[in-house]
C-alpha cells in the first residue's frame, strides 16, 4: 500500500514546513530592516544567482540523473560497488563546483549583469552592491550542492527526514546575522550575504553523520571516464533545462523587472515566497519521495505499479495544491500585511506585491505537477522530452513577459511565468497520457466532483468573512495574525468537511502500489 509513500511524503513535507516557518520569519525580519529598497533588490539577484545554479545543476538536473542511476546500482550492484560510484561522483562534481565557483566569484559583474541588466541604468549603485555580495554569496553553490549530493544519497535508502530539515540552518544563519551582524557593518544588507555564506557550511556539515551511519560518507575520487559518472553527465547536460524551467522561467522575471523601477525585484520576491510555501512544503516534498520510489519500478519493469504511484502523487498535488492556490490568491494582501508590512516594508509595498501573489497564484498547480511529471519523466531516464518542453516553454514565457510587462509591469512578469508554467506542466502530462506511461486510475470522476463542491465551500467562507484591504491596514500586528490564523483554519475546515461530507475517505486514496 501507499501508506509508506505518505507517510514519508508527511516527513519531508513537515520538515520542509518547519523550514518554509523559519524562511517566513526570516523574510519579515528582512522586510523590516530593509524593506522593498534598492539595496534589497541587490541583495535578491546576489542571491538568486547561486540559488539558481543551485537548482538547476545541484537539485534540478543533477538529482535527477544521480538518485535514478544510484537506485539501479543499489538494485543491482554489491556495497562496494555503490561505495565506488559514490565516491567518483563526489569527486568529479566537487572539482567541477570548485571550478565553477572560483570563476563565478572572479566574474560576479559580469553574471550581475546578464541576470539583472537593468542595474546598470543610472549610476550603477545596484550593479556594484550586487557584484560585492555576489562574491559572498557564490560559495553557497559549493556547499549546497554537495549537500544536494548527500540528500540524494539519503533520499535513495528512505532517509527523508535530514535532507528536508536541512534547509533550516540556512534560515537561522540569515536571521542571526540581520539582528547581530548588520548593524555591525558599514553596509548593513552585506550581512545578509554573510548569512547565506554560513548557511552554506552549516547545512553541509549537517549531513556527513547520516551519511556515515549509511556507511557511505565518500571519500573523493576523480574518475571521468566511469560509466556511471559518464551516464551521469549524458542525462545532465539536456536535463538542464528540462527539469529547472520553472527556476529559468524565475528568474527571466528578474531579467526584465530590472529595468522596472526600484522595488520592482523586491516585489516580486516577497510573493513569490509565498507562492513557492505550497510548492516547498508539499509539492517539492512528494516529488522528492515519489522520484526513487518511480526509479525502483521502473528498474524492475514494474509499469502498473509505476503508472499507479504516479496517479497518487497527481491526486496529491490536487487536494493539496488546489486549495493553496485559491487560497493565496483570495488572502494576498492580508497574508503580505501580516507577515511583511512593517518597517520599511509600507502598505504601498504590500499593494504592488498583492498583484503579483495574485498572478503567481493561477501558476501553482503547474509549478507542482511539473515535479511530478518530471519525476516520471527522469525516472525512466528520458531527458530528451523535458528537453523539449523546456525550450518551448522558455520561448513562451520571454515572449509572455515581453508583452505583459509594458501594461503590467511587475505583475506582468508572475502572470508569464504562471502561464508557462501551465503550459510546461500541459504539455508533459498529455506526453506521459500518450506514451501509456500514465493511465488514470478509478475514481477520477468523483473526486472531481468533490473538489469543486470543496473548493467553492472553501472560497465562500474566505469571500464571506476577510476584510477590506482598509482594514487589515488599521489592525494592529496581533489583530492580523489572530484574524488570518481564524479564516485560514475556518476556509481549510470547511474545505476539508466538504470533502469528508461528499464521501471522500483516506482509504480511497491509498493505492495499491508495489513497495521495495
Amino acid at each position: 500500500m501507499s501508506k509508506q509513500l505518505l507517510k514519508s511524503t508527511a516527513v519531508v513535507g513537515g520538515m520542509t514546513f518547519i523550514s518554509r516557518i523559519l524562511g517566513f520569519i526570516r523574510d519579515m525580519v528582512a522586510a523590516h530592516y530593509f524593506g522593498a529598497s534598492l539595496g534589497y533588490d541587490a541583495f535578491i539577484v546576489a542571491s538568486k544567482i547561486p540559488n539558481f545554479m543551485r537548482r538547476l545543476f545541484a537539485e534540478g538536473a543533477f538529482s535527477q540523473a544521480f538518485v535514478p542511476l544510484l537506485s539501479e546500482y543499489r538494485t543491482h550492484k554489491s556495497q562496494e560497488e555503490v561505495q565506488e560510484f559514490v565516491n567518483r561522483v563526489f569527486g568529479c562534481l566537487g572539482m567541477a563546483l570548485t571550478v565553477v565557483t572560483l570563476l563565478g566569484i572572479v566574474f560576479s559583474p559580469i553574471l550581475v549583469m546578464i541576470f539583472a541588466p537593468g542595474f546598470a541604468s543610472g549610476e550603477g549603485s545596484r550593479l556594484i552592491l550586487a557584484s560585492e555580495m555576489l562574491k559572498i554569496t557564490f560559495p553557497y553553490l559549493l556547499f549546497i550542492s554537495l549537500t544536494a549530493f548527500a540528500g540524494g544519497i539519503l533520499n535513495c535508502y528512505g532517509r527523508f527526514a535530514a535532507p528536508a530539515l536541512t534547509p533550516v540552518f540556512l534560515n537561522i544563519m540569515m536571521i542571526l546575522t540581520t539582528i547581530f551582524l548588520a548593524p555591525r557593518l558599514s553596509n548593513p544588507i552585506t550581512a545578509l550575504a554573510w548569512g547565506i555564506f554560513g548557511g552554506g557550511v552549516v547545512q553541509l556539515l549537517f549531513q556527513i553523520p547520516f551519511l556515515t551511519q549509511l556507511k557511505l560518507f565518500p571519500i573523493p575520487q576523480f574518475c571521468w571516464k566511469d560509466k556511471g559518472v559518464r551516464r551521469i553527465l549524458g542525462l545532465m547536460v539536456p536535463a538542464l533545462l528540462g527539469v529547472s524551467v520553472n527556476q529559468l522561467n524565475l528568474m527571466l522575471s528578474s531579467v526584465f523587472a530590472s529595468f522596472l523601477p526600484v522595488g520592482s525585484v523586491s516585489w516580486l520576491y516577497y510573493a513569490e515566497r509565498l507562492m513557492e510555501f505550497p510548492l516547498g512544503g508539499f509539492g517539492v516534498a512528494l516529488a522528492t519521495v515519489v522520484l526513487p520510489k518511480l526509479s525502483r519500478h521502473h528498474a524492475k519493469v514494474e509499469n502498473d505499479s509505476f503508472s499507479t504511484t504516479l496517479d497518487w502523487g497527481i491526486r496529491w498535488v490536487l487536494l493539496v495544491g488546489m486549495p493553496a492556490a485559491v487560497g493565496l490568491a483570495l488572502l494576498a494582501g492580508p497574508l503580505l500585511t501580516t507577515l511583511f508590512q512593517s518597517g520599511r516594508f509600507t502598505a504601498s509595498d504590500v499593494l504592488f506585491s498583492q498583484s503579483c501573489l495574485i498572478a503567481y497564484a493561477l501558476g501553482v498547480m503547474g509549478f507542482m505537477l511539473v515535479k511530478i511529471f518530471a519525476s516520471a519523466y527522469y525516472a525512466k531516464q528520458d531527458v530528451k522530452t523535458p528537453v523539449r518542453v523546456a525550450m518551448l516553454t522558455v520561448v513562451a514565457n520571454a515572449v509572455l513577459s515581453a508583452v505583459f510587462v509594458i501594461p503590467f509591469a511587475h505583475t506582468g512578469l508572475a502572470l508569464a511565468t504562471s502561464l508557462a508554467a501551465i503550459l510546461n506542466a500541459g504539455c508533459l502530462g498529455i506526453g506521459l497520457f500518450k506514451r501509456k506511461i500514465y493511465q488514470m486510475q478509478p475514481g477520477w470522476k468523483l473526486l472531481s466532483l468533490q473538489l469543486i463542491l470543496a473548493l467553492g465551500a472553501m472560497s465562500l467562507v474566505i469571500l464571506l468573512f476577510n476584510p477590506t484591504m482598509e482594514i487589515w491596514f488599521s489592525l494592529k500586528n496581533g489583530e492580523r495574525v489572530l484574524r488570518l490564523f481564524s479564516l485560514i483554519v475556518s476556509a481549510g475546515s470547511v474545505y476539508v468537511a466538504t470533502l469528508f461530507a461528499s464521501g471522500l475517505r483516506l482509504r480511497h486514496l491509498l493505492v495499491k502500489t508495489v513497495e521495495s
